[in-house]
């Protein structure tokens, strides 16, 4: 019987590693948005914690940046960091949305349970248009427009950011960033 390589074992273990850590970011922040009390209304204090939210949203995928250029496998690192950071953003406007619909019922066009605003939120950040939920009041409007400018600046800025990165931790590295490999082990 063969034995893998020493290499390879690290390998796999580093993807176990940064699979299983992916899977954990989601698990918590999903339970997170369930278990959190959000039966306090829309009012200052949610719209301050949401923005407070936001700004955590920024501080995250900067220090996520800095991680990856200086991570051993940015590649895989990129991604564990798009696990973490998108959840986050999506269960930050889901939660929003849910205290919108809970404080003023007729911001939607149907009542929303926290599936519902997650399902919303994720439509929009998909972009897939509103099918069976849509805003129907300005409130409700203006916010699912920052959404969908915010869903630009994470699809498109962020993304590329995060590619420039893991660019500039395979380079330091010493690392070819063109070739294919997802493990980035020379």
């Amino acid at each position: 019987m063969e034995r893998a390589a020493p290499g390879s074992r690290r390998r796999r273990r580093a993807l176990a590693g940064h699979l299983l850590r992916s899977l954990a970011s989601v698990a918590v922040l999903t339970a997170l948005y369930y278990l959190a009390p959000l039966d306090r209304g829309l009012g200052v204090g949610a719209v301050m914690v949401f923005v407070l939210g936001l700004l955590l949203f920024g501080c995250l995928t900067a220090w996520q940046i800095a991680a990856i250029t200086r991570a051993e496998y940015p590649r895989l690192r990129a991604l564990e960091a798009l696990a973490t950071a998108v959840p986050l953003f999506l269960v930050l406007f889901s939660a929003t949305y849910y205290l919108l619909a809970d404080s003023r019922p007729a911001s939607f066009s149907e009542p929303l349970t926290r599936t519902d605003a997650l399902y919303f939120t994720v439509t929009v950040f998909a972009t897939v248009g509103f099918g069976d939920i849509a805003p129907t009041t300005g409130t409700s409007r203006a916010l699912t427009t920052v959404q969908m400018l915010a869903d630009l600046v994470v699809v498109g800025v962020i993304a590329k950011v995060l590619f420039g990165a893991v660019q500039v931790g395979l380079r330091r590295r010493g690392l070819d960033p063109e070739r294919p490999e997802y493990l980035d082990d020379p």
